[in-house]
């Protein structure tokens, strides 16, 4: 949980946010206490703001299709709808509009973590990780990025390793070409888009523009399921 001395604490990076638009952000919490510790944190920020609280999943999912927020951050335990359904209902497969949604628990559970990421969140981070990485989560989201906590990150690669059955290859990764492959490799190492382009010399438009195309041929959500299919491959 969240140090209640950190909560007044403002992320040092923030600064190159000064003057961004605001990123509006919807807290799903059962515990008043922690939406509280959320809202300060985050309020606390230059570019970012707390436009609603729910305390349940059924009332999480009205306000969000009501308000339409940049960012919901999710509790997996809440009464009504669970954190994991209501990622299913804003950001899943089918979703007209999916929205963005990190999900936010105590939990470090692999099947909690494949379920959201399966559901379309685009971030799932601990709440031991602390105010730093709570703020970077939202605006990796907000950016159309993903951020997943790194304790989870490394037991995620360490579980696809056990399970790979071929040795690791730096051919193509089947239906992706070269450099889609290129790019599905650094997203997997958690680069940004904009990190990607650095790279390998593109232009950030160009590097969305491939994402799309590797989100549809592996049947990935957003671009942490695009790290999930490279992890279980390579």
């Amino acid at each position: 949980m969240f140090d209640r001395a950190d909560r007044h604490m403002r992320d040092p990076a923030a600064a190159s946010y000064s003057g961004a638009v605001t990123i509006r952000v919807l807290i799903a919490d059962d515990q008043e206490d922690v939406r509280s510790a959320y809202r300060i944190i985050l309020d606390a920020q230059p570019d970012i703001t707390v436009i609603a609280e729910a305390a349940d999943g059924t009332t999480a999912v009205a306000l969000a299709r009501d308000l339409r927020p940049d960012v919901v951050l999710a509790d997996i335990r809440m009464p009504g709808l669970d954190g994991l359904a209501v990622t299913r209902l804003l950001a899943g497969p089918g979703v007209a509009n999916p929205m963005q949604v990190v999900v936010v628990t105590t939990f470090d559970v692999d099947q909690y973590v494949h379920t959201a990421l399966h559901n379309g969140a685009c971030g799932f981070i601990l709440k031991r990780s602390g105010p730093a990485l709570l703020t970077e989560a939202v605006r990796a989201a907000a950016a159309g990025d993903a951020l997943i906590s790194p304790q989870v990150t490394v037991r995620l690669l360490r579980t696809f390793r056990a399970e790979r059955t071929t040795p690791p290859t730096d051919l193509p990764l089947a239906p992706l070409t070269g450099r889609e492959t290129e790019i599905a490799r650094l997203v997997a190492q958690g680069k940004s888009n904009a990190q990607i382009a650095a790279t390998l010399f593109l232009s950030p438009g160009t590097v969305k523009n491939h994402l799309a195309t590797i989100q549809r041929k592996v049947d990935a959500p957003n671009r942490v399921g695009i790290a999930a299919w490279v992890w279980s491959r390579t």
